[in-house]
């Protein structure tokens, strides 16, 4: 499959076809000879879709929430794609929790995508190629993408640099409240839910939370709403919506959003270069057994590393220059 073959395909993940926007995401995810034609057929028809970040810690019940979402879009006649980030299986490298036991409901609507990934060992709450496969199934035409964490509790600020609005969700007694805050939550949230709100505490975390609002300098005059939500009954899943929908509105004036977007892509492209540097090298002869070499040489006082990386850096691009050393 050529340039060809990848334009054919994402030529069938724009008509709908399910196979392939499948097929896509394996290419892109496995870092596939095609990923890159893949991603730079996707990109034209990227873009569109309103990226609802979805954060918290384990047990708040983020993929209720999630699924409580899908049903008030799918029931406005709005497509959705989930991209669930789950933990990794330390055994296979897969993800632990994988899309076939959620949200069963849904699993012969047309109108919803939902894939989950591994993080591969990625810290952030995110896998590192989370962001390409947001691209490919945004390319399927979908209006809406939820992308829902894999609930790593206090690192899970990567999520601001790719989602338009950013929810964070908390709950009663499983200290959220105070330490979440503290670790920046407050500083990346764009709507805050407490869930299970039921429970004893909602209203102390609630308070809190209002306590410090005025941390959140970065929004401007948007003062991050607090919902409450019960999502197992679906109670407050409709308002949470409505204030995911204001924000939105929120962001289309005085181009908000195109300012994300455009913070977003300069993150974004220096991760792209970094990686791309990386491939380079690797394609030149430095190898995982080059890095340990010279690692080892910095660790014995033979090289001093702030003059070691320049001149790597200079060889690798220099035409002329002879293969990095693996080793003695």
């Amino acid at each position: 499959m050529g340039i060809t073959g990848a334009a054919g395909l994402v030529e069938r993940v724009r008509e709908g076809d399910v196979r392939a926007l499948a097929r896509a995401i394996s290419l892109v995810e496995n870092e596939s000879p095609l990923r890159a034609q893949i991603l730079a057929s996707c990109f034209p028809y990227s873009g569109n879709a309103l990226r609802v970040g979805i954060t918290g810690s384990p047990g708040s019940g983020k993929s209720t929430l999630v699924d409580g979402l899908v049903h008030v879009l799918r029931g406005q006649g709005k497509t959705v794609g989930v991209l669930a980030v789950d933990p990794t299986s330390p055994y296979t490298g897969g993800a632990i929790l994988g899309d076939r036991i959620r949200m069963q409901d849904h699993s012969n609507d047309g109108g919803l995508y939902l894939r989950s990934m591994a993080t591969r060992g990625a810290l952030g709450g995110l896998a590192r190629a989370t962001a390409d496969v947001a691209s490919v199934i945004e390319a399927s035409g979908k209006d809406v993408l939820l992308i829902e964490t894999v609930g790593v509790g206090q690192d899970e600020v990567d999520i601001v640099r790719l989602a338009d609005v950013t929810v964070v969700v908390l709950v009663p007694g499983m200290g959220d409240d105070v330490q979440s805050i503290k670790a920046g939550i407050m500083e990346i949230a764009d709507i805050f839910v407490v869930n299970k709100s039921d429970r004893d505490g909602a209203d102390r975390v609630e308070k809190e939370i209002r306590a410090m609002q005025s941390l959140a300098s970065q929004h401007g005059d948007w003062v991050p709403p607090i919902v409450r939500t019960v999502a197992s009954a679906g109670e407050g899943i409709a308002e949470l919506m409505a204030v995911i929908e204001k924000f939105g509105r929120w962001l289309d004036k005085d181009d908000r959003g195109r300012a994300r977007r455009r913070a977003f892509w300069s993150e974004r492209l220096r991760e792209m270069m970094r990686h791309e540097f990386m491939r380079e090298m690797r394609q030149r002869g430095f190898s995982e057994e080059g890095l340990a070499y010279y690692a080892g040489e910095v660790e014995a006082g033979r090289e001093n590393p702030f003059e070691l990386v320049p001149r790597l850096v200079g060889q690798a691009f220099d035409e002329d220059s002879d293969k990095y050393r693996d080793g003695p």
